[in-house]
C-alpha cells in the first residue's frame, strides 16, 4: 500500500513553517495518543504515521528531498526514519512535544507514571570502497558485520526459560527514583535512573546463562546497503536499526557507512565533474586529429581542431557524475596537452630545425592564450 502524503497527514500546506509543523504534529499526536485511545489499533497507526511525517518535515534536508522526489527521495540516505518506529522510539525522540498533557508523557500507556528507560544499542561504523563507476551509478553492497545481536536462547529478553519478572522494589516499576534534599534555599527534588533495575522498572528472577541477562550476544549479520548514485569520498550514509542490538529487547543502533572511492586509471573526480588529461603530438596539434576519451558510459570520439594549443580544455556536457538527490550530471573536462618528444634522431632534428625557421613555427600567442593558466585555475587548482 502506498504511503500517504506527509502534508496531508499533518493537515498543513506545503509552505508551512517550523512552528506550524510542530503545532500540527502535537495536535495529531494528542488526538491519536494511546492513552486517549486504549486498545484502538487504528489510532495507534495514525499516531505512528504522524510521528513519521513530523520527523521528515521538521528536518530541512529530508523535507527538501521529500518535496523534490517524494517518498523515493528518502531511501538510501537515512531519510524517512519513521519506518518501523516503535512507541518507545517516538516518546524518546519527540517526548518534549507532549509537554504535561499526559503526566510524564505517558509511558506504559495509561499508567500516568514516568516512562521507563528503553535501552538503545550503539551505532556502528563501517567503510565501503566504491569504484568511480559505482559511485556514479549507485550500487548494492552486501556487508558481513560483526556486532551485538539479539540472544537466540532467550529471544533478547535476558531471562532464563521459565523465569519471571518482578516489579523493581526500589522504583516500584517506574524506572526512576526521586530524592528530596534539604538546602538553605529549601527542599530540592531530583529524579534519576533507578540504580537497582537500570531504569527498566523490573528485575529478572533468573538470568539467561548464554547472555548473562543482557539479552545480546556477539554475532554476524549480512546487511544489504543501497548506495545512491552520486555519492562521494568521505560521505556518510545512515542505515536505521542495523547497528548493535539494544540490551533486553531495546532499540537497535544505526549503521553508519563511510564512503571511500577507489582511484580511477584515467579519470580524476572534481566534485561532480570528471577530468581527463590527453596528450597529442606536435603533428596532431598542428594538423588536427580525432581522439578517444574515456567516459563512465564508454568511449567518446572528440575532434581536435587544427592549431590546437596545449592546455585547451574541451567540455563534454553531462558526461560527469550525477548530482546526488537531484536531476542532471556534471561534465567531463578533457585537457589537451601537446607532448614534446625527448629522444630525436638526427634526421628528426634536422627536420625540426628547418621547420623552426618558418614563420608559422614562431610562437605568436594571443593575449587570451597568454592568460591560459589563469583560465585553468577553476579546473585544476
Amino acid at each position: 500500500m502506498s504511503k500517504r502524503d506527509y502534508y496531508e497527514i499533518l493537515e498543513i500546506s506545503k509552505d508551512a513553517g517550523e512552528n506550524e509543523i510542530k503545532k500540527a504534529y502535537r495536535k495529531m499526536a494528542l488526538k491519536f495518543h494511546p492513552d486517549k485511545n486504549p486498545g484502538d489499533s487504528g489510532a495507534e497507526e495514525k499516531f505512528k504515521e504522524a510521528a513519521e511525517a513530523y520527523e521528515v518535515l521538521r528536518d530541512p534536508d529530508k523535507r527538501q528531498r521529500y518535496d523534490r522526489f517524494g517518498h523515493e527521495g528518502l531511501r538510501g540516505a537515512g531519510g524517512g526514519g519513521g519506518y518501523g518506529m516503535s512507541m518507545d522510539d517516538i516518546f524518546s525522540n519527540f517526548g518534549d512535544i507532549f509537554g504535561s498533557a499526559f503526566g510524564g508523557f505517558g509511558s506504559g500507556f495509561g499508567s500516568g507514571a514516568r516512562r521507563r528507560q528503553v535501552n538503545r544499542g550503539s551505532n556502528l561504523r563501517v567503510k565501503v570502497k566504491l569504484t568511480l563507476e559505482e559511485a556514479a551509478n549507485g550500487a548494492k553492497k552486501k556487508l558481513k558485520v560483526n556486532k551485538y545481536i539479539k540472544c537466540e536462547t532467550c529471544s533478547g529478553s535476558g531471562a532464563k526459560g521459565g523465569s519471571s519478572y518482578n516489579t523493581c522494589s526500589t522504583c516500584h516499576g517506574t524506572g526512576q527514583v526521586t530524592r528530596v534534599t534539604n538546602t538553605f534555599l529549601g527542599q530540592m527534588q531530583t529524579t534519576s535512573t533507578c540504580p537497582s533495575c537500570g531504569g527498566e522498572g523490573q528485575t529478572i528472577t533468573q538470568k539467561c546463562t548464554t547472555c548473562g541477562g543482557d539479552g545480546i550476544t556477539r554475532g554476524e549479520e549480512v546487511i544489504t546497503i543501497d548506495i545512491p548514485a552520486g555519492v562521494s569520498e568521505g560521505m556518510q550514509l545512515s542505515v536505521s536499526g542495523k547497528g548493535n542490538a539494544g540490551a533486553r529487547g531495546g532499540i537497535n543502533g544505526d549503521l553508519i557507512v563511510l564512503i571511500e572511492e577507489i582511484e580511477h586509471n584515467d579519470l580524476v573526480r572534481d566534485g561532480d565533474n570528471l577530468i581527463y588529461n590527453h596528450f597529442i603530438s606536435y603533428a596532431e596539434a598542428a594538423l588536427g586529429c580525432e581522439i578517444n576519451a574515456p567516459t563512465l558510459e564508454g568511449v567518446a570520439k572528440i575532434k581536435i581542431e587544427p592549431g590546437t594549443q596545449s592546455g585547451k580544455v574541451l567540455r563534454l556536457k553531462g558526461k560527469g557524475i550525477p548530482h546526488l538527490q537531484q536531476y542532471g550530471k556534471g561534465d567531463l573536462l578533457v585537457n589537451i596537452s601537446v607532448w614534446t618528444p625527448q629522444n630525436l634522431t638526427r634526421e628528426e632534428k634536422n627536420i625540426l630545425e628547418k621547420l623552426g625557421k618558418s614563420p608559422n613555427f614562431t610562437p605568436n600567442p594571443t593575449k587570451s592564450q597568454r592568460n591560459i593558466f589563469s583560465r585553468m585555475k577553476e579546473y585544476f587548482q
